[in-house]
């Protein structure tokens, strides 16, 4: 069987592009008409209490928090993909061991290189 260059599958894509298109541009439009539009000078003050910052504001996290949060995303994410390997694992044999083992490579490594950053200080 010979994939299909035009075939159902991309009519079906095709489909889908255009009615993810119109249902945005039909939230949008409805948004502009439904929604009220009443602009006042004391709702373009800051906070809209009409005084200005008396300190810069600060930001409420660190950067580094969010550097924590995306490498737990990212080790989280290595848990997802060594799960599945871990059951078929039998059928994969060595090719498959050799690249799981790349892979957790790759990760160890961009562990470490975000611990000699201090990506993981709190201090």
């Amino acid at each position: 069987m010979e994939p299909q260059i035009f075939g159902e599958n991309w009519i079906i894509i095709g489909l889908m592009t255009v009615s993810a298109f119109a249902i945005g541009m039909t939230l949008l439009l409805l948004n502009w008409v439904v929604a009220p539009s009443k602009p006042s000078a004391t709702k373009a003050a800051p906070y809209e209490s009409g005084m200005p910052d008396i300190e810069p504001v600060r930001p409420t996290f660190t950067p580094r928090f969010y550097v924590v949060a995306m490498l737990f995303v990212i080790f989280d994410i290595e848990a997802v993909f060594i799960f599945p390997w871990a059951v078929i694992f039998d059928e994969l044999g060595l090719y498959g061991f050799v690249e799981m083992m790349s892979f957790i490579g790759l990760l160890f490594a961009g562990y470490v290189y975000a611990w000699k950053k201090g990506a993981l200080e709190w201090v």
